[in-house]
């Protein structure tokens, strides 16, 4: 591992810091094309309920576009003068404090670059409690984002890596409804995720971006597999044809090509109200792919009222399975960022679930909250 990488932080780590220090020094995260840098302002408004959020993007902004003149008359002391109005969207109008984020700053006209170095040095303006904190892809993936030397200095850069699949699974997947099969595939080729820095040669990973592979136009991002998800939820009116030339706009030929294979296995799996009207016949997969997507259903769409079914059905699941579903249970009663899976907290305090853990020797607690 190279030092330019061995410093990276997740998306995760790179919130925290912006959550100590934000206020007083302005973060930049500088990460992959569509690894969730934008979602830390959600994040991050959640964590900081007073705050208001205020979103700037960089991209569509020219100098006269940061701050316009106003011309003050002549007074007795003086002769007129100019006075630059910001522009509202900087949030510097706002009453109290507020959580701006400058989104692409690396891809910005130069002189509005120059322009913001002030307020995301200086925070002349705003609140003090405010939090300041920008975005920018990786200067190796050659989409135009440039950080000169004395903007570098006035900042602290983050290098923001990939999520590894348990990541993605654990931190957005199950909480966002992504297609539980669509969860099931990322869990099965975890270099879907894989970083084109570890990459010499673009075949050697044909899922990702690559700036190498100048033809690859669609690729693997945590967002287009929730693009991707969209469409097969849409599965049920689509053709396969259909189907599988959605996801090779959304993600490129090979993933497109073998996540299409991938869904016809799903056939194996029983419907869900087989499993809450009989869960002692429902039909058992014969696979191991068609059981985890069982399980990763399970977890996005489970309710109090049929958990008895659930744990009745998930006891003739193999032994894996059964882990993989209690240690989601667990996860989510753990989480202290307020975005609990709130089913899963719940299964807690499910008779059947707390006979299950004390057979297995299994740790449990109920929340509290």
């Amino acid at each position: 591992m190279s030092l330019n990488t061995i410093y990276d932080v997740s998306l995760q780590q790179a919130i925290n810091i912006i959550r100590l220090g934000g206020h007083k020094n302005t973060v930049l995260l500088q990460g992959h094309i569509g690894t969730g840098k934008s979602s830390a302002l959600k994040v991050l408004a959640e964590v900081f309920p007073k705050h208001r959020p205020v979103y700037f993007d960089c991209t569509t902004k020219d100098l006269g576009d940061i701050m316009i003149p106003r011309i003050k008359d002549a007074t007795e002391n003086g002769g007129a003068c100019a006075q630059f109005v910001p522009h509202e969207e900087l949030g510097l109008h706002i009453d109290g404090p507020i959580i701006l984020m400058i989104d692409e700053y690396g891809k910005a006209n130069p002189a509005v670059k120059n322009a913001m170095l002030k307020l995301m040095l200086e925070r002349t303006g705003l609140h003090t409690e405010s939090i300041i904190f920008a975005t920018t892809n990786k200067g190796g993936e050659g989409v135009g984002d440039l950080l000169p030397a004395h903007a570098r200095n006035r900042i602290t850069v983050l290098s923001m890596r990939k999520p590894t699949v348990v990541e993605w699974v654990e931190n957005f997947a199950i909480d966002a409804g992504i297609d539980p099969v669509l969860i099931a595939w990322a869990v099965e080729n975890p270099h879907v995720f894989q970083s084109f820095e570890e990459v010499d040669d673009p075949k050697d990973n044909e899922y990702i971006f690559h700036p190498k592979a100048m033809g690859r136009i669609s690729f693997v991002t945590p967002r287009t597999m929730a693009l991707a998800s969209t469409w097969l939820h849409l599965r049920p009116g689509m053709s396969d044809h259909e189907l599988t030339s959605a996801l090779v706009g959304t993600l490129g030929i090979r993933a497109a090509a073998d996540l299409s294979a991938y869904v016809r296995t799903y056939d194996q799996a029983p419907k869900l109200e087989d499993i809450k009207n009989d869960p002692l016949n429902a039909k058992v997969p014969t696979s191991t792919t068609a059981t985890c997507m069982v399980v990763h259903r399970t977890m996005q769409t489970i309710e109090r009222n049929w958990t008895d079914a659930w744990m009745d059905y998930m006891m003739r699941l193999d032994n894996e399975a059964q882990y993989m579903f209690a240690n989601a249970v667990r996860r989510a009663t753990e989480k202290k960022d307020g975005a609990k899976n709130k089913r899963l907290v719940e299964v807690n305090t499910n008779r059947k679930y707390m006979e299950w853990c004390l057979k297995n020797n299994f740790v449990y607690a109920a929340d509290k909250k």
